[in-house]
């Protein structure tokens, strides 16, 4: 049996629902669907979910909403008009968007959650109203009925451990069943959302609670690239890789999956196939544990992101004094912050972070405290910092690949501020300058792909 997940882009509108019903008729072990909002259908088009955070905002300050709920229902509405369906079979969906306003929430986050959570909700409705339409044994499965049970977190949450147990006793029959991505019920039976492109989670918690032997998440790529295509000219497409690799490179800026999606595939240890939608009878690739995995070549990818910062820290004998990292973490704890990395020597230490958690104040304010509690003989904030991740299983028993790394960055003048690799040896982290991540992605990628024989 397999569970499948279809992207936003996969179902923004009626000509895309109809590949995705052609690709779940093609494969009878295809039982299972997960949908998510409509996307966009073109470029400058605006997603579902955005439309509908605009309806909460405008709720939320007791505005008329009138104009934006027509044109979400519009959305829902001409899918169904391309299926011809009738008014009647589209009225579940107009009633449940218009009484979202109307409905009691705990407070406004959960409002939000609620009204996000239905893009999803809804285009799962209406695909198992348009199965049914034309045919097919369809049944959509809402996941209260479902039993997907999630942390008390509106617009974050986590799946709680009940929820497989729950699952485990939905039979899967000879009936498509539809399941919206995105969200759960808290044990209060409020709706909350998982993190944005939650419905990847969906999908992946789903697989593992009804052991699918595999896991399809089809999208609108062919595969996924050992290098990002708009940074390299044509990369080789990954065939196959482990399921830590891809959590490296999701880390790092792969785009395909949310970086914590495939977690419940992992624990369930569900094989995953990433697909093109449009093109569905390309291979794409496969997603696989690390038992028994032989790795084609030395790299799997490499990886750039620019959402990073750094803080540097200097001080004679820093290594000498027990209790210095403590009170640093104690400073990190009172402004709400988590770091990444934290690469140190006898002397330096150099704390790397998410930067989207901060702001200006936050920044000062901290790196005051910092200066009075330690104080360093230097301390710097780095802004202009970026992070380069290099995977592969094939670097566990390399010799010298550290060094070949390095070396196609040091003859473009490109300067390492921290290197750093894993206790897995699958992994080696760099730290540049923002400005030269993209030129270090090139020059890593071409040492490697350019010299080595790629094999299937």
């Amino acid at each position: 049996m397999k569970v499948v997940k279809f992207g936003g882009s996969s179902l923004a509108d009626g000509p895309q629902f109809e590949k995705v019903i052609s690709i779940m008729k093609a494969d009878p072990e295809r039982q299972v669907i997960i949908t998510s909002a409509p996307g966009k259908r073109h470029d400058g088009d605006i997603k579902v979910t955005d439309l509908l955070i605009k309806y909460a905002q405008l709720t939320i300050k007791h505005a008329d909403t009138s104009e934006i709920f027509n044109q979400i229902f519009s959305r829902y509405q001409s899918i169904g008009d391309y299926f011809g369906l009738t008014e009647d079979a589209l009225a579940p969906i107009w009633h449940a968007l218009s009484e979202l306003p109307t409905t009691d929430y705990p407070d406004d986050d959960y409002l939000m959650a609620a009204f996000k959570a239905h893009g999803e909700r809804l285009n799962a409705r209406l695909m198992a109203t348009v199965m049914t339409h034309l045919g097919l044994k369809a049944r959509f499965v809402d996941p209260k009925e479902a039993g997907i049970i999630v942390s008390d977190e509106p617009n974050n949450a986590t799946v709680l451990p009940e929820t497989y147990t729950h699952l485990a006793h939905i039979d899967v029959d000879d009936t498509i069943l539809v399941f919206p991505g995105f969200f759960g019920f808290t044990p209060n039976g409020q709706i909350a959302t998982f993190s944005r492109g939650g419905s990847d989670i969906t999908g992946a918690i789903v697989a593992r609670g009804l052991k699918a032997d595999l896991y399809e998440n089809f999208t609108d790529v062919d595969a996924i690239y050992a290098a990002n295509p708009k940074l390299v000219d044509h990369p080789l497409a990954i065939h196959r890789m482990t399921y830590r690799e891809m959590r490296e490179l999701s880390y790092a800026g792969f785009s395909v999956f949310h970086d914590e999606a495939i977690i419940p595939a992992i624990q369930g240890e569900i094989p995953i196939n990433v697909k093109n939608t449009n093109r569905p009878d390309l291979p794409g690739t496969l997603i696989v544990p690390e038992k028994d995995f032989k790795p084609a070549q030395t790299i799997t990818g490499v990886a750039s992101s620019t959402r990073f910062a750094a803080l540097y820290l200097h001080r004679y004998l820093l290594n000498k004094e027990v209790g210095f990292t403590l009170k640093l973490l104690q400073v990190f704890k009172k402004y709400n912050v988590s770091y990444e990395h934290m690469p140190s020597g006898i002397d330096d230490l150099t704390v790397i972070f998410d930067k989207t958690q901060f702001d200006e104040d936050t920044i000062h304010n901290m790196c005051h405290d910092i200066r009075e509690v330690l104080q360093p003989d230097t301390l710097e904030w780095i802004d202009d910092y970026a992070i380069i991740m290099v995977v592969g299983e094939g670097m566990r028993n390399k010799v010298g690949v550290i060094e070949q790394i390095i070396q196609p960055l040091a003859q473009h003048d490109i300067g390492v501020h921290m290197i750093n690799q894993g206790a897995s040896r699958i992994s080696i982290m760099l730290g540049t300058r923002r400005a030269d991540a993209e030129e270090a992605v090139k020059s890593i990628y071409n040492a490697f792909f350019s010299s080595e024989p790629v094999k299937n």
